[in-house]
């Protein structure tokens, strides 16, 4: 294969609201950054631990509003896009490096609203309901599939 790939595919958290950046002729940039999580188990002390990696999400344009307008902090999001990395200076001159995640294509997987809605909608549910039927659903016979 004589080509290169830069892609990268991640699903976490946004850790703060969506900043917008407007430029002269109608053009926007929003950032945010995204917490994904990697858990796992101590063997030798057998507690759990979770390791957050932070990372910068730069969305443009008409895709940059539309986060602005439905994502808040805590919302989960499926984010795809490319590495870029960033060079700049300082307030001192140093030159100073950001990696970021150019958003090409995004999936919105829960808001704040919906995770809401669901804890009251747990506490309070019900048999499932059959949409067809408008009847509750009958319980299937659970399996011993972990899936």
């Amino acid at each position: 294969m004589s080509g290169t790939l830069n892609k990268v595919m991640l699903i976490g958290h946004l850790g703060d609201e969506v900043k917008m950046h407007y430029f002269d002729g109608g053009n926007c940039i929003g950032r945010f950054p995204l917490a994904t999580n990697e858990t796992y188990t101590n063997k030798q002390t057998n507690e759990r631990v979770t390791n957050t990696e932070w990372h910068n999400i730069v969305v443009r344009n008409k895709a940059a509003e539309i986060c602005e307008k439905y994502l808040s902090k805590g919302d989960k999001v499926y984010i795809e896009g490319r590495i870029k990395t960033r060079k700049w200076q300082d307030e001192s001159g140093n030159d100073r490096y950001s990696t970021e995640i150019h958003c090409t294509d995004f999936t919105f997987l829960t808001t704040k609203n919906e995770n809401d809605n669901q804890q009251t909608s747990n506490q309070t549910a019900q048999k499932p309901v059959d949409i067809n039927k408008n009847q509750p659903a009958q319980q299937e016979a659970e399996d011993d599939l972990p899936f």
